[in-house]
């Protein structure tokens, strides 16, 4: 009884203890300024699950120059918002990152398309001009696997040329263009997804391997409990990160998160398609995808072959 007693005892005071340990202060740096694509972590702040797992945590707000992976290599952000692809190349050239979790189950770029265009398939773009970065790999993939000649006109981060276009092509996010441009007048344009042309890319979360090394605990409280926010903002009330997300960005408008928030649902972004999509699948990342992804930057001649595996790239051990 006596060492039962005792067992007892030392059981209660690190109950006690890790009550009163201080929170983990840890900083999350956002891609773009704060919109509905981040409902995870706002609702995940606002409704305190990260407080629960133990973590005070700052959401920093991005944009045009939000120099994430450069912050996260460095420590100034612990974690951060990005996109697989990049991510990749970047993790090539030996930044010392590694990705964790998913934001998406597919990056929402593609390519905007006026509603009156006769564009309706990837084929359909022989010859037009598409509004886009030079740099997007997802344009080198459709140029190869269609046998497409187009002429790209770098974007500006501006829906003008769009609008009273009919022939206009632009890249965009599925989930916060579409809006601007029926709100500026223009009719609901069509959306040629990156994920039906086969280029299965994630948004995604990354930290330093000096971070996942050396804070595993608090990288699966934070993963936790961001699952938990991004399950929330989709089946419950996302009026706590909406209310959080207009104070950081007044420019979001109730219309607006209303609209990205179902546009977000509706293409099952956050819990992916097929026979595993679904609550379960929020935040998972499959080495398969990592390694075809690879496969296919290396045969377009953007990444070296070798230079970066699956296994280098991304971990689930930090995953529920």
């Amino acid at each position: 009884m006596k060492t039962l007693h005792l067992l007892l005892t030392l059981a209660a005071a690190a109950t006690a203890v890790a009550a009163d340990k201080p929170p983990f202060k840890l900083t999350v740096q956002l891609d773009w300024v704060a919109e509905p694509e981040h409902g995870g972590f706002y609702q995940a702040q606002a409704r305190r699950f990260f407080a629960v797992e133990g973590l005070d945590v700052t959401i920093v707000p991005g944009g045009p120059n939000a120099f994430v992976m450069p912050k996260i290599a460095t420590g100034q952000a612990d974690i951060g918002q990005a996109d697989s692809t990049n991510t990749l190349l970047q993790q090539a050239e030996g930044l010392p990152v590694v990705q964790f979790g998913a934001v998406f189950q597919d990056d929402p770029s593609g390519l905007l398309v006026n509603a009156g265009s006769p564009v309706k398939t990837f084929a359909d773009l022989q010859g037009k001009t598409i509004i886009a970065r030079p740099e997007w790999a997802f344009l080198k993939f459709l140029q190869k696997r269609y046998g497409l000649n187009v002429t790209v006109v770098p974007q500006n981060f501006s829906i003008a040329a769009f609008l009273g276009n009919r022939e206009a092509i632009q890249q965009g996010y599925s989930i916060a263009e579409p809006y601007h441009i029926v709100k500026a007048g223009g009719q609901m344009p069509r959306f040629l997804t990156t994920w039906d042309a086969g280029f299965r890319a994630y948004a995604v979360l990354v930290t330093s391997r000096r971070f996942a090394r050396e804070h595993p605990a608090e990288l699966r409280a934070f993963l936790r409990a961001y699952i938990h926010g991004w399950r929330d903002y989709l089946e419950g009330d996302p009026a706590p990160a909406h209310a959080a997300l207009k104070l950081v960005n007044p420019n979001n408008t109730d219309d607006f998160m209303a609209f990205s928030r179902q546009m977000i649902i509706a293409a099952q972004l956050v819990t992916g398609r097929g026979a595993s999509a679904g609550p379960a699948q929020i935040g998972r990342l499959d080495p398969a995808r990592y390694a075809m992804q690879i496969r296919q930057l290396e045969e377009l001649g953007i990444l070296k072959p070798g230079t970066v595996t699956a296994h280098q790239a991304m971990t689930t051990d930090f995953l529920p």
